[in-house]
């Protein structure tokens, strides 16, 4: 199903729900302008399946948890792990996975808000690996400088989705996958063999699912999971001939799925980033709503 929506340019005012002092001052290593990138000749495909690289983004990882007050509770999955405090309650989960240029701020509203709204939230940290190439440029818009950063992305989530049902804290029958940009891709693409690492559903921002690579094109779902989509029509980083268009003539035929187009809006159909406009967050949280088991 392909939804375009007309949106009426809104003024964003809910994120005075968290502190922007904490948003500007946000720091991570694992991101564009920190990371000392890999060169792509000594990449090796061979050693991605690598145990101690596998376990660095899942380590790494940042979690957001929903607090009784309101409130949420902030840290790295690490911290969690070593922290002896037993959960007595079990919180429907998104495995959030960042886009190309790593975990920045804008990352840390997006997990931040869907914890807010009572999920917790792990975003694995891809570039915590040892060994990572630089897939993007984003001062001029500019991703596919090292195609075989999907096969990473791909295990790293498949990783963080079947240690992520092995938490006390995670109710594994809701347990969904969403993806900015190049996590946008890897969540469509998402294609476990074992239904121990399917998900219950899956929200692809920022990608039109439209690629000049064959395994970056369409959409994978060998569960027939529920799959919402929402891009711009115009994002800038779509705009080649190969990439334009949407998901909708590839999403699967589940009752929940389709695919948001924004158009009209003048200023947000121009945006990669939309998760942060109320409109594509009502849509998304009604959506993981409807498909919560």
């Amino acid at each position: 199903m392909k939804i375009i929506i007309t949106f009426l340019l809104l003024v964003f005012l809910g994120s005075s729900a968290f502190s922007e002092d904490y948003y500007s001052k946000f720091y991570s290593d694992f991101n564009n302008y920190n990371k000392t990138f890999t060169q792509k000749i000594d990449m090796n495909e061979s050693e991605f399946r690598d145990p101690k690289e596998l376990s660095l983004p899942w380590l790494n990882a940042l979690v957001r948890m929903p607090k009784a007050n309101g409130e949420i509770s902030r840290g790295k999955m690490k911290d969690f792990l070593n922290s002896n405090k037993t959960h007595n309650t079990k919180y429907k989960t998104i495995i959030y996975l960042h886009g190309c240029s790593g975990i920045w701020s804008g990352s840390a509203k997006r997990i931040d808000f869907f914890a807010k709204n009572g999920y917790a939230v792990i975003a694995p940290a891809s570039m915590a690996r040892k060994k990572y190439a630089q897939s993007c440029d984003t001062t001029i818009s500019k991703g596919g400088l090292y195609r075989s950063v999907l096969k990473i992305r791909l295990i790293d989530a498949e990783h963080a989705v079947t240690q992520a049902k092995k938490l006390d804290w995670v109710d594994k029958n809701n347990v969904f996958l969403v993806g900015h940009s190049e996590g946008g891709i890897t969540t469509a693409r998402y294609n476990p063999e074992s239904k121990i690492a399917s998900v219950t559903a899956r929200v692809i921002e920022g990608w039109t699912c439209n690629a000049g690579w064959d395994e970056y094109r369409g959409v994978n779902s060998p569960f027939n999971e529920p799959i919402l989509s929402i891009v711009a029509k115009y994002d800038p980083w779509f705009q080649a001939d190969y990439l334009k268009g949407d998901c909708g003539q590839f999403i699967n035929e589940n009752k929940f799925s389709k695919s948001v187009v924004i158009e009209d809006d003048p200023i947000l159909s121009k945006k990669h980033g939309i998760m942060h406009d109320p409109k594509v967050r009502k849509i998304t949280l009604e959506f993981l709503k409807k498909v919560t088991k």
